[in-house]
């Protein structure tokens, strides 16, 4: 993936973020100020800050709570082992491919049985926005957020720091291995369809359709990025 001057832009205010809830001892569980006090405080965009936000909750950093604001997750990579650089260069796409869909289905079929009302709107959401990307960039965050959605809505802390972890070791395995030809997704994206599928199972407190979904969109991935290359 090329690192844009937009790109870079976001990353630094997302360190900026960082930088801002250490500095002011904020503690997981801890709102941090509202978006428009977040702008004036960095002197930035509306749209950078939001980029840079999302780009925290991928790492798990922060969670969104719809209606009421922006939370403290946990303080940068705590939950996130430092062997993962080194784990990383040990397993191959293809295996990463593999315990995603153990442990993501399995995941997704909790969800179906505990999903909260206000989990299953942060994962459609997500969901929503990634069929709206004017980018691949802004879809893999999207694309990002929505699995991470469901990890929060099986309400196992447990599974959610597995998750976490599972996908920094995704990001360092498959980070600018895959070439785009188009500047965004076409419009029938065969991720598109899984994940409407997957998020109706989840809404219907369907878990064995939710588990069979989610395998099958990561098989659907695994053979896009490993077997039509």
């Amino acid at each position: 993936m090329l690192t844009t001057p937009d790109n870079k832009e976001h990353q630094g205010v997302a360190a900026q973020v960082k930088a801002l809830i250490s500095s002011n001892g904020y503690a997981p569980g801890d709102r941090l100020p509202p978006e428009r006090e977040l702008i004036g405080k960095l002197g930035v965009s509306r749209g950078t800050l939001r980029r840079a936000l999302d780009t925290l909750e991928r790492e798990g950093a922060i969670w969104r709570h719809v209606g009421k604001g922006t939370f403290v997750a946990s303080h940068g990579e705590t939950l996130v082992s430092s062997g993962i650089p080194s784990l990383s260069k040990q397993i191959t796409p293809v295996r990463m491919m593999q315990a995603r869909v153990c442990i993501e289905a399995a995941i997704a079929r909790e969800a179906a049985l505990h999903a909260s009302g206000e989990a299953i709107i942060r994962m459609k959401l997500a969901m929503d926005r990634a069929e709206a990307a004017p980018s691949w960039h802004d879809y893999e965050t999207q694309d990002d957020l929505f699995h991470r959605a469901i990890a929060e809505a099986a309400d196992n802390i447990l599974l959610l720091a597995l998750f976490d972890q599972l996908n920094q070791v995704r990001r360092a395995v498959a980070w600018g291995s895959v070439v785009r030809s188009t500047q965004r997704p076409p419009r029938n994206h065969s991720s598109f369809a899984e994940h409407r599928k997957i998020a109706a199972a989840i809404e219907s407190r369907d878990g064995a359709a939710a588990y069979d979904a989610m395998r099958q969109h990561i098989g659907s991935v695994s053979n896009r990025l490993f077997e039509e290359n």
